[in-house]
């Protein structure tokens, strides 16, 4: 008893480890899967003319902030300055408790948000090395300091593919026809690629005399998918919008409210040329065609992103819970903010994590675990190993995945090793088999065991 109370006891607990919200670990089966979209989407860019670029995780804080809105500057992840970044502070702004002032003094850089702004920050710094017009395609990490929810992540994969340098509207198609190819190919059948014009959006608010208050309504109309007609039209009313405004909003946007807004528009010079523009859209892939998806005009589409001039689009995969898996429009402007005048763009933007969601509910990704051709060689000894470390070689040279147990463990467990990862067959050179000079193949799916010597064993796996 006495040598228990003098024991110096330890308090201190091991602390589980464990990663930030909105972040994920991904183990093989998760990443095997991610790969085959990535694959399908890089050959789909590729088959459309698009070449890849990367740019870094992080950038200069002034190249983000200012590019995406009030909303959006305010999910940008800033990086402290190193060193002492309190010192750079003003007093009066801690004082007053004055967070963009503070941010703005103790951080000079921030991860990226998109890769559309990052983009053009390349295009203006590599102007001189690129042919325009300039098709590329990027597939990199962003992160967002959103509320993490189901298909919403604060680090999470964008795929984009952009044309700078031509206002041609038969960049749009393309990107559409590039939407209905991509997902063709991954099996996606009930897509419905959204589509508007922030230029109809613009002949709205000048017909309705709120131009001034236009940011605010894309904002709050950004805001319908998630929150209701309803609830828009109350944030309209929060952010000072007159009720008889209010009252046309809520009729335009009404299920039937396409004559009435394509009439109103078409008052405005603005939103006489949106309306023109999305006709030719509409008109062009109805006589291309589409396999899969299918292109609607959904005037309450606004995507509150302040950059964007022309077309917008948002895709959906219908029947399935799930927010947009893909989004992006036109930014005839946006290499105008960092100095670089007159540079047209169109881009599009595909969500990996929630096209992987939605795969997953449909059950439509291939089983990577029925490589039939997989070989596992049980390991006997040390001379055993050696043989079979022989074999494995010019297997692999053939393109067959073969490997050793590393260990000479009892036979049970190498077998449950070999059953749980899904091996299509055992390879077994034991004491006779080296006398013999042949390999022992069991298919572990029938259960048919064979011996072959190297070159017949050479065939039947690569066949």
């Amino acid at each position: 008893m006495l040598f228990d109370i003098c024991r110096p006891i330890n308090r201190t607990m091991a602390v589980k480890p464990s990663i930030p919200k909105g972040t994920r670990d991904f183990g093989p089966e998760e990443v095997q899967k991610r790969n085959y979209i990535f694959q399908i989407l890089e050959k789909n860019f590729q088959h459309f003319g698009f070449v890849p670029i990367q740019t870094p995780s992080f950038e200069n804080r002034s190249t983000l902030t200012g590019k995406y809105g009030e909303e959006g500057d305010r999910l940008i992840f800033q990086i402290l300055k190193s060193g002492d970044f309190a010192a750079a502070a003003k007093d009066e702004d801690w004082t007053a408790k004055d967070s963009k002032a503070v941010a703005a003094s103790i951080s000079d850089k921030a991860l990226r948000y998109d890769l559309t702004v990052p983009f053009a920050r390349y295009v203006v710094q590599h102007q001189n090395e690129i042919t325009f017009p300039f098709k590329r395609y990027q597939i990199q990490p962003v992160w967002r300091a959103d509320r993490p929810q189901k298909g919403r992540f604060r680090e999470f994969y964008q795929c984009d593919a952009d044309v700078v340098g031509s206002k041609s509207l038969w960049n749009e198609v393309d990107l559409i026809k590039l939407y209905d190819a991509s997902f063709a190919d991954l099996g996606l059948k009930e897509i419905e690629i959204h589509i508007n014009n922030r230029k109809v959006l613009s002949g709205l608010a000048e017909a309705l005399q709120i131009t001034e208050q236009f940011t605010d309504l894309t904002i709050a109309l950004d805001k319908l998918d998630k929150i209701g007609l309803d609830k828009v039209i109350t944030e309209l009313d929060e952010r000072g919008f007159n009720k008889e405004v209010q009252e046309k909003l809520r009729n335009i946007w009404s299920e039937n409210g396409e004559e009435e807004l394509r009439k109103l528009v078409a008052q405005t010079e603005v939103g006489k040329a949106g309306l023109e523009e999305l006709d030719f859209c509409f008109k062009a892939v109805d006589k291309l065609g589409l396999s899969v998806a299918k292109l609607v005009f959904n005037p309450t589409l606004a995507r509150g992103l302040d950059y964007y001039t022309g077309a917008i689009f948002e895709v959906k995969a219908t029947g399935v819970k799930m927010g947009s898996i893909g989004g992006g429009g036109r930014y005839d402007d946006l290499t105008g903010v960092f100095g670089l005048k007159d540079i047209p763009g169109v881009g599009i933007s595909f969500g990996l994590d929630r096209i992987y969601l939605v795969m997953e509910e449909l059950q439509l990704f291939p089983n990577f675990n029925e490589a039939q051709s997989r070989v596992l060689f049980m390991n006997f000894g040390e001379k055993e190993a050696e043989r079979s470390m022989e074999v494995i070689q010019s297997l692999r040279k053939k393109g067959v995945i073969a490997e050793l147990y590393p260990d000479p463990v009892k036979m049970k467990k190498q077998f449950a090793y070999a059953d749980k990862l899904n091996f299509g067959f055992v390879g077994i050179i034991g004491e006779q088999e080296l006398e013999d000079g042949k390999i022992n193949l069991k298919n572990l799916k029938s259960g048919k065991q064979e011996s072959f010597k190297l070159d017949d064993l050479l065939k039947l796996l690569n066949a």
